[in-house]
């Protein structure tokens, strides 16, 4: 009985959090509603009458929030169960269906893609270190290591000794040893201000271990638990190269014993040393020997031979730093003018002080102590120095802010050249070692460089050309975003200027929404920099539309943490513009779309919160169009919360504010898709109400009303015919809700969602089940299958692939 119960109460538990934060999309929907309609029979049953507080039916049950209110709804689904055969068959299907819902890990075994190969490709250069190999070779097969933890290496040194080659080189090396794969992730930990959060690193990895995007909860401690147990029975290596401090790091630590961890960083990190275990290397410079060496193959062969003394002495005065060695190196090896000599030379001026280019040395006084000299930086001013003024130019324009990468659409915009010339710039600094290639056509500076390269942008360019060039860049991802988020959700109301005038492409196929998406997904990073960015130089106007412009992505695939910091400097952007002559209306927009993020964490008050806000700003205004729209959220957070009828009561508020909207006025031209839309709501709402009879009528006025808009909305659509199957499967006329469902089937198909037509099918399977035709709920099952399979959801395959077995058996 305890365990029956425990179990239960765990769904109850899973399913309740999902309804607040949307996790598990249809799917999800589906489940919390069955549950709702589940404790409504127990209810029922046992004579209990609700108040109806929050805005609630008499009689209906509110949704389980607390431990105390979860044990309840448990309690009362085990005595549901016990009434009949048939309450219990359903009640174990519905338990059955809410595990699907929990995170779960995806055997290595189960999905192609969850054997990741992170690592970045190794240098051909690579020189020494083999100690480290050696070393951590020899941790790996110590005897009495402290079972049930990873093996925790923390490589530390100054910046540029080397610890990411040397890493990288050593999870190459030991790959066979760990089936599994490697994750790798560059934390930015240079400053506190450029270190990524564990929670964009924690979804990365998922993903990549087979994890479906929409079963990726939105807060840390749930990523944390589930990246646990995802590999919980793995042997990989992870690393995580470039840590801030250790509590970056903590939160991306595995948990099975045959994982190996590689930690790279600057800091000495003491905790991760004494609370787990973690065995530290101090990595040093490279011996004379081995400079010599390395700059030798940096060089290659091509170049006539120099002296031995002056090779030495060129690499003498790198100091043995990896990093000053590799770009003392690439420039020789790229220039065929540039002679050992001249290096030789330079270096020397350089590092006793005769010299000095881009930059002052001390105070000027002849008594003032001689800095030390910093080899990577006499390097560096040897590679710059040798630039031409072009490549110089764009060096600088692309270190005016820390972005996570460095496209060539950033690069050109940045420095105010063609694409074509970008490309090639960027090149030239790739050859000279002053950029690293990450992937095609993306760029990244080692930190160091950055700040070289940012140094010198603001001693020769200075600030105005520094923040112009921001704005050049912000202007450029801005109009990349909204054309992307325009291809995304084509139909969808949206402010901002940045959407003046886009069309769809000629000839657009049914996968270019999706192709959108991905070029979104590609530039998160890069977008969420360049607002934070546009927010640090005052650019208020391209702020609030990056953020407009970044709805689609986030509404579709989440990265909650992102989505609220963005769209908090957004709102605040938002509200200084207005009182500048700005959009006011941009302000509740702001507020709607950060109320959105709050409800995926399930915050459901500091959403509320932020509706008031909106609701506030819009009617300040006189803004119909974003009233309303901020009234219909609060609705679809009311569904959430099972308070159906205040959820319809919103809905209708937000219909009559529209039928405020003149002919003409601001937001005329989207009130028959809104109507719609709270059409089907309220349909929806009345549903869940047992209000059958009303809610058919609502959901197929709903339809006509998407049929009526010019072009039609398919996919819209096709949600109303779901709805409208689940009223009918509700009142127990499953024929009815088959020959909706078919429409369904259609209507998705043609709409090329290929994730609402699997549900879609199942819940068509579900009616054939129910009308007692298994041949053709098999088929149904097997279809749905295909549909999971083909869009890459693990777990919604092997949720089919369990039903279908206990229908064939």
């Amino acid at each position: 009985m305890e365990a029956l119960m425990g179990m239960v109460v765990s769904a109850v538990g899973t399913v309740a959090s999902g309804a607040l934060s949307g996790a598990g999309g249809e799917m999800g929907r589906r489940t919390s509603e069955r549950l709702y309609d589940l404790l409504s029979r127990g209810r029922a049953g046992n004579g209990e009458a609700d108040t109806g507080a929050g805005g609630g039916d008499p009689g209906r049950p509110a949704l389980p929030v607390t431990e105390s209110e979860r044990a309840a709804a448990g309690l009362r689904l085990v005595e549901l169960a016990r009434s009949s055969p048939e309450s219990a068959r359903e009640v174990a299907e519905w338990v059955r269906e809410a595990s699907w819902l929990a995170p779960r890990a995806v055997p290595a075994v189960a999905h192609g893609a969850s054997r990741p190969q992170m690592l970045p490709p190794t240098t051909a250069v690579f020189t020494d270190r083999t100690d480290v190999l050696a070393w951590i070779t020899a941790l790996l097969d110590e005897e009495g290591r402290t079972p049930g933890a990873p093996t925790l290496v923390a490589l530390t040194g100054p910046g540029g000794i080397g610890k990411t080659a040397a890493a990288v080189q050593c999870a190459f090396e030991l790959g066979e040893r760990f089936p599994d794969g490697v994750l790798f992730a560059d934390l930015d930990g240079a400053s506190a201000g450029s270190a990524l959060a564990p929670s964009d690193v924690l979804a990365r990895f998922l993903e990549r271990l087979g994890v479906p995007p929409a079963m990726v909860p939105g807060d840390e401690a749930r990523q944390r638990d589930l990246y646990r147990d995802c590999t919980a029975d793995r042997r990989m290596i992870v690393v995580l190269d470039n840590a801030h401090d250790d509590a970056q790091v903590i939160p991306l630590l595995p948990a099975s014993p045959g994982c190996l961890v590689l930690v790279t960083s600057r800091h000495r990190l003491g905790r991760l040393v004494a609370g787990h275990g973690a065995r530290p290397y101090p990595l040093g410079p490279l011996s004379t020997e081995d400079s010599v060496r390395l700059i030798r193959r940096v060089v290659g062969g091509d170049r006539p031979p120099a002296a031995d003394a002056i090779v030495r002495a060129v690499a003498e005065s790198t100091g043995g730093i990896p990093l000053a060695v590799c770009t003392t190196g690439a420039g020789l090896a790229v220039r065929e003018h540039l002679t050992w000599e001249r290096v030789a030379r330079q270096l020397s001026d350089r590092l006793h002080g005769h010299h000095r280019e881009g930059a002052a040395m001390g105070d000027g006084s002849p008594d003032a102590p001689e800095a030390p000299a910093d080899p990577v930086r006499l390097a560096q001013d040897v590679s710059y120095g040798e630039l031409t003024p072009a490549c110089a130019a764009l060096y600088r324009a692309i270190a005016v802010w820390a972005w996570p990468t460095v496209t060539v659409r950033c690069a050109a915009h940045a420095a105010g050249v063609a694409e074509a010339e970008a490309r090639a710039l960027l090149e030239q600094l790739a050859r000279v070692h002053l950029l690293e290639e990450v992937g095609e056509e993306r760029y990244r500076f080692h930190d160091l460089t950055r700040v070289h390269a940012r140094e010198l942008a603001s001693a020769e360019d200075g600030h105005g050309r520094m923040a112009a060039a921001v704005r050049r860049v912000a202007v450029a991802q801005l109009r990349f975003a909204a054309g992307a988020d325009f291809r995304v959700m084509p139909l969808r109301w949206r402010l901002g200027p940045a959407y003046q005038g886009l069309v769809l492409p000629e000839g657009r196929g049914q996968g270019d929404g999706k192709l959108a998406l991905a070029e979104l997904r590609d530039e998160r990073e890069n977008l969420a920099a360049v607002i934070r960015a546009a927010a640090h130089h005052g650019f208020d106007d391209l702020v609030w539309q990056l953020c407009e412009a970044m709805w689609g992505l986030h509404l579709l695939l989440g990265f909650h943490a992102q989505w609220i910091d963005t769209h908090e400097l957004g709102a605040e952007a938002a509200r200084r513009s207005a009182a500048e002559f700005g959009d006011p209306r941009a302000v509740g927009r702001m507020w709607t779309q950060l109320a959105f993020g709050h409800m995926g964490l399930g915050r459901a008050v500091d959403a509320e919160t932020a509706l008031d806000r909106a609701r506030a700003a819009d009617r300040a205004c006189g803004h119909h169009r974003g009233e309303a729209t901020a009234v219909e959220a609060l609705g679809l957070l009311r569904l959430r919360q099972w308070e159906f009828a205040a959820a319809q009561r919103c809905f209708e508020e937000a219909q009559e504010i529209l039928g405020r909207i003149g002919r003409g006025d601001d937001g005329w031209e989207d009130v028959p898709r809104a109507t719609a839309l709270l059409e089907h709501h309220i349909g929806r709402a009345l549903t869940k109400r047992g209000h059958r009879t009303a809610a058919v009528a609502r959901l197929n006025d709903a339809l006509a009303r998407f049929r009526r808009l010019p072009g039609g909305d398919p996919y819209n659509e096709g949600r109303v015919y779901m709805s409208l199957g689940d009223a009918h499967l509700a009142e127990g006329d499953a024929d009815q809700a088959i020959v909706c469902l078919d429409e369904a089937v259609k209507a998705m198909t043609g709409a090329g969602a290929g994730l609402q037509l699997a549900e879609a099918v199942m819940a068509r399977a579900e009616g054939h089940r129910g009308s007692g035709r298994p041949a053709q709920a098999a088929e149904d099952l097997r279809t749905a299958a295909a549909c999971f399979e083909e869009n890459g959801d693990q777990a919604g395959l092997e949720r089919v692939r369990v039903r279908l077995a206990e229908l064939e058996a």
